[in-house]
Parts: C-alpha cells; sequence; structure tokens
C-alpha cells in the first residue's frame, strides 16, 4: 500500500509538473501571440509588372504635293477671242455755207462765255456760227461775274470777227426827273454812260455835266423818294420822278452805282 501510495504521488507530482509546463507554454504563446504587430493583411508583393515600352509611332508620310493639271493638247486649247477694233466713225460731211450766208467769228475778254444769236444757243467763246443770213441779228453774250452784253449786229455775207468785251463798263441809262430849287423847280432828264452823268434842263444854270467817280454825292432816301446828287463844286440837287415813282429813281440809282464799282476797281468803260 505504501508503494501504491508513492507511486500515486509521483503520478500527481508528474500531471502537475505536466500541468505547470502547460500553463507555461499556453502564456508564453499568449505573450507571442500579443507581441505580433496587428496590421492589415498584406499581400505579398506581386511580381514587378513588366514595363512595356510604347510602339514608336508610324510614320507620317509627306503629303504629296498637288501638281499641276497638265495642259490640254494644243488642239483643246481655248484660244482668247478677238474682238474686233470699232470702225471709227467717219467724220461728218462738212456742210458747206451759201455763198451769200454770213460767217461770225466770236471771241470775248472773257473765254468760256455763252453766246446766243437771235435767242438760239450758238457755243462758247471762242466759237465759229456758220450760214448766219445776211441782215440784222440779236447777239447776246454772258459769263458770271461780268454783265452781259447784248448788242445788234449787221450781218453780210462773208466772214466777219466779232470781239465782245466783257471787261468793259457799259451803261447807257435816261430817266426824266424833276429838280427841287428851295422856291419852285424845273424839269429834265438824266443821262449816264460810262463816261459820266449828265443832266440836260430848260433852265441853262442848273444844267451839268460830271464824270461818274467825281460825284461827291450819289444817294437814294427810298421813301422821300429823292435821288440827291452833289457835285465836286459843292452844288447839290435833288431829283424826284415826275409820276412820283421811287421805284425808277431806285433802278436808275442801283445800275449807275454798279459802274461807279467797277471803274474804281479799274475796269475800263466801253468805247462810245
Amino acid at each position: 500500500w505504501c508503494g501504491c501510495r508513492a507511486a500515486r504521488k509521483d503520478l500527481f507530482v508528474n500531471r502537475r509538473a505536466l500541468v505547470i509546463i502547460l500553463v507555461g507554454l499556453a502564456l508564453l504563446a499568449a505573450v507571442g501571440v500579443a507581441l505580433i504587430p496587428r496590421g492589415e493583411h498584406q499581400e505579398p508583393p506581386a511580381a514587378a509588372a513588366k514595363v512595356e515600352t510604347p510602339p514608336a509611332p508610324a510614320a507620317v508620310k509627306p503629303t504629296p504635293k498637288a501638281e499641276a493639271p497638265a495642259p490640254p493638247p494644243r488642239s483643246a486649247r481655248r484660244e482668247p477671242e478677238l474682238k474686233p477694233e470699232p470702225t471709227p466713225a467717219p467724220a461728218p460731211a462738212r456742210v458747206e455755207a451759201p455763198a451769200d450766208a454770213g460767217i461770225l467769228h466770236i471771241e470775248s475778254d472773257v473765254p468760256g462765255a455763252l453766246v446766243f444769236i437771235d435767242r438760239q444757243y450758238v457755243g462758247v467763246t471762242p466759237v465759229t456760227a456758220p450760214n448766219v443770213n445776211p441782215g440784222t441779228h440779236r447777239l447776246n453774250v454772258s459769263v458770271e461775274g461780268y454783265d452781259p452784253v447784248a448788242d445788234t449786229i449787221e450781218v453780210a455775207p462773208g466772214p466777219r470777227d466779232v470781239m465782245v468785251r466783257l471787261k468793259e463798263v457799259r451803261l447807257d441809262l435816261t430817266l426824266d426827273v424833276v429838280h427841287k430849287h428851295r422856291v419852285g423847280s424845273c424839269q429834265g432828264r438824266l443821262i449816264a454812260t460810262p463816261q459820266g452823268l449828265r443832266y440836260e434842263t430848260t433852265n441853262k444854270s442848273d444844267a451839268f455835266s460830271s464824270a461818274l467817280l467825281d460825284l461827291e454825292t450819289w444817294q437814294i432816301d427810298y421813301l422821300e423818294k429823292i435821288l440827291r446828287v452833289t457835285l465836286r463844286n459843292g452844288k447839290r440837287y435833288d431829283f424826284t420822278d415826275p409820276a412820283g415813282n421811287a421805284d425808277r429813281l431806285f433802278v436808275f440809282h442801283r445800275d449807275v452805282e454798279k459802274a461807279r464799282e467797277r471803274l474804281k476797281k479799274g475796269d475800263p468803260p466801253a468805247r462810245d
């Protein structure tokens, strides 16, 4: 019995030693597990991907240059149309003037003046008017900036040169007037030409003649219907219209004043 007891005692001791060993192993395992770092499960690194070299770009073929089309055969080539040159118009037949007709060669001291014969347009100066019937005709010449010239001309068979002087001062006016005196009055007429102003009357002491530029006073009072003239010698004249018409006095004064202004500028007076 003692032997059995001793055997049991050894068995118990061995079991106890085994338990202690197992507990120690368990503790070591727990400690080992605790010491392992926690982290996501990492897959083993895959083998490095094979880097493929990109294929070389395909060679770009150069665009072929457009070649000019070959010229068509000479037989197919379109020849330019040749337009015939216009035939020059035949020169107008020269009209021969009758043997008894007049031919006027008209000129003016201001070129480019308009010419009319008997109100029919002829042209601008210098101009030739052929085939003018012999006899009396009315010639009118005008240009801007100058007084028109109207003249009566006699045309004879054959050529004739006519010179129109637009620059000359032309004036030929007559006006019936009454001269008022301090006491009474006298009647007469005023005559104006480029050469001067004349007063003709039966009262010889009142008559006078003066150059246009020698007039000291040359005025018109339209409301009073008086044309006032003062000569260089100081004598004064107050003229009125016999019918009391101020318009005739005004027109006479205006035209004479226009001639005076042109003479002051140096335009020559027309010849008598």
